[in-house]
């Protein structure tokens, strides 16, 4: 049996058992432990399963920190992917942009980009735009002081009564063979309906989101046109993209 036919069955027994040794895998399908080992090194990397000594489990869903923790996580890799962002937007874009630490570290690429409309939920993104020549519309809503953010059905309402050339979403969790995830029921539902007002979607991801699973669902990988990443994603997930059609900035 060659590799891509044993995968899928391994991770299959993971995800049915919880969790398994090297030593059961190597004699169910009649091979060594370091083929075996070779076998969930590969999954791991695609994030099917989370490795753990002599074997492995099902990944677990991720829960983000906090606001301030989550700043200070990626800082570099976060200022390089908001620089990034300035080359795929154009003066006199409308934009929708959510809440989250990497929309926050582009604000200051935006600012120079002139003419923009920005329709967002973040209470700090608006402010840290207010100096630049930008329309702003802060949509109101439940306020949230960790994010500084706005959340709830009279978010979701407002971003119904706008459309926009582009909507710029960070999230929690990405996954090629499954899209897009948050961890916060609030902010996947932001998303979704800010998704479904624009004319295109943008990822803001570093590598560390790649990989993972949260709890909530915000598009699949084929709806997103763009994805700007940092330079440390691993060759698996750029081939997972590139399958989707999915265009990467790293």
């Amino acid at each position: 049996m060659k590799p891509h036919e044993r995968q899928p069955q391994i991770e299959a027994i993971i995800r049915r058992e919880g969790e398994v040794s090297v030593d059961m895998l190597a004699a169910r399908f009649d091979v060594s432990s370091e083929t075996i080992r070779r076998d969930l090194g590969t999954l791991a990397e695609r994030g099917r399963v989370q490795k753990v000594h002599g074997g492995a489990r099902r990944p677990f869903l991720i829960a983000e920190p906090s606001h301030g923790e989550r700043q200070g996580t990626a800082a570099e890799a976060k200022a390089r992917i908001g620089r990034s962002l300035g080359r795929a937007v154009a003066p006199g874009e409308t934009l929708f942009i959510d809440t989250g630490s990497t929309t926050l570290a582009a604000a200051d690429t935006l600012a120079t980009i002139p003419g923009l409309t920005i329709i967002t939920n973040s209470c700090r993104l608006a402010e840290r735009l207010g100096r630049s020549d930008a329309v702003i519309h802060l949509l109101g809503g439940r306020y949230g002081a960790d994010n500084a953010q706005t959340t709830g059905s009279s978010v979701i309402e407002q971003v119904q009564t706008f459309r926009a050339d582009r909507a710029i979403l960070t999230i929690a969790a990405i996954d090629p063979a499954i899209g897009a995830m948050d961890a916060s029921l609030d902010e996947a539902q932001i998303a979704r309906a800010m998704i479904r007002n624009a004319r295109s979607v943008t990822v803001l991801a570093d590598a560390s989101k790649f990989g993972r699973q949260a709890a909530y669902a915000v598009c699949a990988t084929g709806d997103i046109d763009l994805i700007v990443s940092d330079g440390q994603l691993k060759r698996a997930h750029k081939d997972a993209l590139a399958e989707k059609g999915v265009d990467l900035w790293t």
